[in-house]
């Protein structure tokens, strides 16, 4: 997994997460999709893009679409990765849907790197050999 070298804060991370995610499926990223994305206005998110873009994280040009920069992409794949392993291993405790989408919100900013490992490796073991809790 890559590691995230400096912690960003829980919002940063949402931001990144979304404008990967944008850009994944659509191409590109803009303020009003961020903004439609995260249920916040389009100035909250002006703010955020252009500290990110202070930051390195990305680059951004008013009134244009929004890219990452190598930095940006390599901390966003590693919030994304976090997500994916704690999906997968809450999708094999047999979690809702919709508690997942809750509990991962939460998790995924406060867990650390050596948990999400962990849990990825217990994953790989159940997958592997079956849910054998109990």
């Amino acid at each position: 997994m890559p590691r995230v070298v400096k912690k960003q804060s829980i919002s940063a991370e949402d931001y990144l997460e979304r404008i990967h995610e944008l850009i994944t499926e659509k191409g590109y990223a803009r303020a009003v999709d961020i903004a439609n994305a995260l249920g916040i206005s389009q100035s909250s998110v002006t703010s955020m893009v252009q500290k990110l873009a202070q930051e390195g994280l990305l680059n951004y040009e008013k009134y244009r679409g929004l890219t990452l920069t190598k930095e940006g992409l390599r901390v966003a794949l590693a919030i994304h990765e976090r997500h994916e392993i704690l999906k997968r291993f809450l999708s094999l405790l047999n979690v809702s849907q919709q508690a997942q989408e809750k509990d991962i919100e939460g998790l995924e900013h406060h867990i650390s790197d050596e948990t999400v490992q962990a849990l990825a490796r217990l994953s790989n073991h159940l997958q592997e050999n079956g849910p054998h809790l109990g």
